[in-house]
């Protein structure tokens, strides 16, 4: 029997979701009864790694195949730029495309809404007009000016901050309700005789946490919000305290907005079915990174690329998938050439002439769906991941994660530790650059400013006993694989790097308009 043609492509990127609690992986509350049900017909994958810890940097490599350093949309320049997405390619082939979310980050200001013919951010705090006019210009020009730290982050924190004033208190009502029906009504629209290609990030599980009230009432019974550290960088400077029983709270406010997210999707899915579009739908459901609670002493997402961040849920469903799980080494990269194959769209044949750099190739050996998975042998350009693999010793895979100086979390972070008479010190892991190198079996990790972590995965799955090369033949594989990659995109960082801290005053070109409307919102005095 033949497979039913794909026209079409879901993509969900569940926010911040640790795949510790979904059904699908093991977690004994029921969080996630729609994702299991989807789970028995798709492929979940055990090993699939993040390229980064975070929103911006995943969300460029899912939509141009290439790592944060290749793309460069990351903290010192969080704007994508130059690249043409897979949105594009399939909008230039056809398709339509659209894509909906309630993250800051998913806007027009950074890029990563370029090539689709319909996105909304329901990202209330910021209307639309602004984000993709003169204030994308101010945060260009600050960025643009050797890191002017001070000023910079004022623009750059943007995103964590109006997120912060959306979602607590009385407008901690969730988006996600809205990002699918309209994302229903973009496919009941479609009349693209090729297909659609949608694109959905739903929020909730992103601090703070206020979940709807009848899933905190299950999940967190007796917990008021208000009354739990909803901030991870008081606790993270040092300036809070949280005990096993604010932990406990915490966790079941996550839980539960994870469990509203997949009651919603379980809506899309269903509707799916029912409307006879699901089997000519490829499904693909992943996070885009998860979040710490309390694991080695940290908070949140920042700081760090242990596992519970970076090894993140993964789940396809497509006709040359069985339904199973695998185990075996993937990067959440290799998506964007899965979807390529999925409409069978190759960028060379449909992209005659890319205004903002030629798209990446289609490659088998990073789509999911082929037999050459991952057989980099056969191919004739390796990117840096591919180079670092063949480079290797012996059988093993890897995949690879950047974390640069974390401009945004720093200021918070830096501003939390003042408010507490805190000092920072100069080896506080949160001045560090990181980049890791994991396989299935362990993961080595450097950084510039705090000790290197290696770990054996199959012995020690919760990083806690830190192992040198010299002393395991697998650390030290894993830490030579980093090498190589490290040289594949330009060396280690290896040398501290100091933030330029003058005060000049980067916004001189913005015109009065942009700074007025800066001041209105908070950002500027």
């Amino acid at each position: 029997m033949e497979p039913t043609r794909q026209s079409n492509v879901l993509f969900v990127v569940l926010d911040t979701v640790r795949k510790d609690r979904l059904g699908p992986y093991g977690y004994e509350r029921e969080t996630t009864p729609e994702l299991s049900r989807f789970a028995q017909e798709a492929t979940v994958f055990e090993s699939a790694v993040a390229p980064a810890p975070w929103t911006l940097p995943v969300h460029a490599s899912l939509f141009t195949g290439r790592y944060p350093s290749q793309h460069g949309a990351d903290q010192g320049s969080p704007y994508l730029e130059d690249a043409t997405t897979l949105a594009s390619v399939l909008s230039t082939a056809g398709y339509d495309t659209a894509c909906y979310s309630s993250n800051a980050w998913i806007t027009p200001y950074t890029g990563l809404t370029d090539g689709f013919d319909h996105h909304d951010s329901f990202f209330e705090v910021l209307p639309r007009d602004v984000l993709s006019g003169p204030l994308a210009s101010a945060w260009q020009t600050v960025n643009d000016n050797e890191y002017l730290r001070d000023l910079a982050s004022t623009i750059v924190h943007l995103g964590a901050k109006a997120h912060a004033k959306l979602a607590s208190g009385e407008g901690a009502d969730s988006k996600t309700p809205s990002v699918i029906d309209r994302t229903k009504s973009f496919i009941d629209d479609s009349g693209s005789d090729e297909g659609w290609f949608a694109f959905v990030n739903l929020m909730d599980a992103h601090l703070p946490y206020y979940p709807p009230e009848e899933y905190r009432e299950e999940f967190a019974p007796g917990v008021d919000p208000d009354d739990v550290c909803q901030n991870s960088k008081e606790y993270n400077s040092g300036a809070r305290a949280i005990d096993d029983d604010e932990w406990e709270a915490i966790r079941g406010l996550y839980d539960a907005e994870i469990a509203h997210m997949d009651a919603e999707l379980g809506r899309l899915f269903e509707w799916l079915r029912e409307t006879g579009q699901w089997d000519e739908t490829t499904v693909v459901v992943c996070a885009d990174h998860g979040e710490l609670h309390g694991e080695h002493d940290l908070y949140g997402h920042e700081f760090a690329l242990y596992d519970q961040l970076i090894n993140v849920p993964l789940l396809v469903k497509h006709p040359e998938l069985e339904a199973d799980r695998r185990d075996d080494l993937v990067e959440l990269l290799d998506c964007y050439h899965t979807v390529l194959e999925a409409l069978d769209v190759d960028p060379e044949t449909v992209v005659t002439r890319a205004a903002d750099g030629e798209p990446v190739a289609r490659d088998p050996t990073r789509s999911l769906l082929s037999s050459e998975y991952r057989a980099f042998d056969g191919t004739a350009d390796p990117d840096p991941g591919q180079q670092a693999v063949l480079e290797g010793d012996g059988d093993a895979d890897y995949g690879f994660v950047e974390y640069a100086q974390p401009v945004i979390e720093l200021h918070h972070l830096e501003e939390k530790a003042s408010e507490a008479g805190i000092e920072l010190a100069d080896d506080h892991r949160a001045y560090a650059r990181l980049r890791a190198a994991r396989s299935t079996d362990a993961k080595y990790v450097r950084a510039d400013r705090i000790p290197d972590e290696g770990y054996r995965l199959d012995a020690d799955p919760d990083e806690e006993s830190a192992i040198e090369p010299s002393d395991d033949e697998t650390v030290a594989a894993t830490e030579r694989a980093l090498a190589n990659f490290e040289d594949a995109v330009g060396g280690a960082w290896d040398d501290p790097t100091e933030a330029d801290r003058d005060e000049a005053d980067a916004l001189a070109e913005a015109d009065e308009e942009t700074q007025e409307r800066l001041r209105e919102l908070g950002y500027l005095e």
